[in-house]
């Protein structure tokens, strides 16, 4: 759980694999006796796009405790959750907004970015050095700059100006680079995300036959809007969701807990909504084939965590929990909201039932002999089959089939709302909320129609459909800090505005050192 790597250690670990292969290159070039070299060379490049997958699927700082102490736990609906003891330099860390320059938490995040960094630039290095321009190539080209876009989008939002490393290492030196300006960074992922588009396929089928969750043209296009989104290109930001709206691959689903079903069977999985999921399969039995396993930490890490209560409550490590806060503001906003109980799940209450996202179990109360927390995320709250499909139950508890929905249709309907409302089209904001509202009040008369009277009564209102819509998702914070709103809403915690960024990690700086001078400096804010 506490991988600490040092900086760009992938890096240069890899830096002696390439060059030890070099020196074999006339070799690996002959011609093969039963396939063409272009089967081999187009294999390289397929086997290297899902390393990346994997990576995303496996690695902490995308999946685990790093990720949701960046995106969620900074935020004022969410916390770190589970035991006060478990975890406790996050609380100080991360809810408090005391930022350190070396723990666990941001190496690993910053580490396993930079490691996925090296493995795209390594397949399009790959990619380049072969010619390889076949439709099957320029797909893995596709993938290899969307990861590559996807990082340095991270990056760019938690540390500002960061090393921007776009080709092979070779030798150790040259993943030692200084920072580079934010408008660079930028400029990469732009590029980047032109070429992923361009090169993406319109569906995930076009890969061929059980391909799930690959990426797609509509996901780098989403991607690529939330990034104009943060600089506030609103123009760009209209003209690339429109494109996702026009490709008529997506739409809302059915009902707000459908979006998370994770019955076996169920639609939740890769659904209608679904623009870019992390892939996590789960077969019979898998706690004793792990062999055949495609599992993550990601439900695991922030399921439901007994405190006295039995094991068949145990169903995880009780991360990213939610606030009071949460639960007081939605209750101002609106109390009938459906998104409510079925975004949250209450200690000592029922589930609900499968219209809220529940399996008609009733929770143990929170206190010492039930439950650690009050609240749980429900967005990733575990089937009790799958627990029995699976076989984590008991002492093998745990929620390793849950995905991580990363980029939805929701996101791309709203980001159109916004983007209308500050370009004076409110008749188009108000109808894209509206879309989202109307799914959300699905068969009761919560959530009436909000219409359009002015610029800034309907950005407020943007402002709290996003808070409520995805809540618990890993949004709000950063919505906070480029609404402006951040030292307002934040300020009581702790925050000031150097807290936008994130100090970069001492052992990255220390790693940087040429003949004793540091390449590498530190935020200027954070001295």
């Amino acid at each position: 759980m506490k991988k600490c790597i040092n900086f760009l250690w992938g890096l240069l670990l890899a830096a002696p694999v390439i060059m030890a292969i070099s020196g074999c290159e006339k070799l690996l070039d002959r011609k093969p006796l039963t396939a063409t070299i272009d089967d081999l060379h187009q294999g390289k490049l397929e086997s290297q796009s899902f390393n990346m997958y994997y990576t995303l699927r496996q690695w902490v700082g995308f999946s685990c405790l790093p990720w949701l102490d960046f995106h969620s736990i900074r935020d004022d609906d969410a916390e770190k959750g589970s035991s006060q003891t478990d975890g406790a330099e996050i609380i100080t860390e991360f809810e408090t907004f005391q930022y350190t320059k070396d723990d666990w938490a941001p190496n690993t995040y910053w580490n396993d970015h930079y490691y996925m960094i090296n493995l795209a630039n390594n397949e399009i290095a790959d990619a380049k050095e072969l010619g390889l321009e076949d439709p099957a190539s320029l797909r893995n080209i596709g993938e290899a700059r969307f990861f590559r876009a996807y990082c340095y989008f991270e990056m760019v939002k938690n540390f500002g100006e960061v090393p921007l490393l776009t080709g092979r290492i070779v030798n150790p030196s040259d993943g030692i680079k200084a920072k580079s300006s934010v408008p660079d960074i930028y400029a990469q992922i732009d590029a980047d995300l032109a070429l992923a588009a361009q090169y993406l396929p319109l569906t995930a089928a076009e890969y061929g036959t059980g391909y799930e969750g690959r990426l797609t043209k509509g996901a780098a296009n989403t991607l690529w809007a939330q990034t104009y989104l943060f600089r506030q290109n609103w123009g760009q930001v209209k003209a690339l969701c429109n494109q996702v709206i026009a490709s008529s691959q997506y739409s809302l689903a059915s009902t707000f807990p459908k979006v998370w079903e994770d019955t076996k069977g169920g639609v939740g999985k890769n659904g209608p909504e679904s623009i870019w999921e992390m892939q996590v399969f789960e077969g019979e039995n898998a706690v004793s084939n792990a062999a055949v396993d495609q599992w993550s930490y990601w439900g695991e890490c922030q399921n439901v965590r007994q405190g006295g209560a039995g094991p068949e409550w145990n169903l995880g490590w009780g991360w990213n929990t939610p606030t009071d806060n949460l639960v007081t503001a939605w209750n101002a906003f609106d109390p009938n909201d459906p998104r409510k109980n079925q975004t949250i799940l209450f200690s000592g209450q029922s589930d609900g039932g499968p219209s809220q996202g529940g399996y008609g179990l009733t929770l143990p109360a929170f206190g010492p002999s039930g439950l650690q927390r009050k609240y749980w995320n429900k967005k990733v709250y575990g089937d009790p089959a799958m627990r029995v499909f699976t076989g984590y139950t008991g002492s093998n508890s745990g929620t390793y089939w849950i995905s991580h929905r990363k980029l939805r249709y929701a996101d791309v309907l709203l980001m159109l709302a916004e983007a209308s409302n500050e370009t004076g089209d409110g008749v188009t904001a108000a109808a894209m909320m509206e879309q989202i509202r109307k799914r959300a009040r699905s068969t009761t008369n919560a959530l009436p129609s909000i219409p359009f009277v002015n610029q800034a009564q309907m950005r407020t209102a943007i402002k709290n459909e996003r808070r409520f819509e995805f809540a618990m998702e890993g949004y709000r914070f950063y919505d906070l800090v480029r609404w402006g709103d951040a030292v307002s809403v934040l300020g009581s915690l702790g925050y000031t505005n150097k807290c936008r960024f994130y100090p970069i990690p001492q052992k990255a700086i220390d790693l940087s050192k040429i003949n004793g001078v540091e390449l590498l400096k530190q935020n200027p804010e954070w001295p």
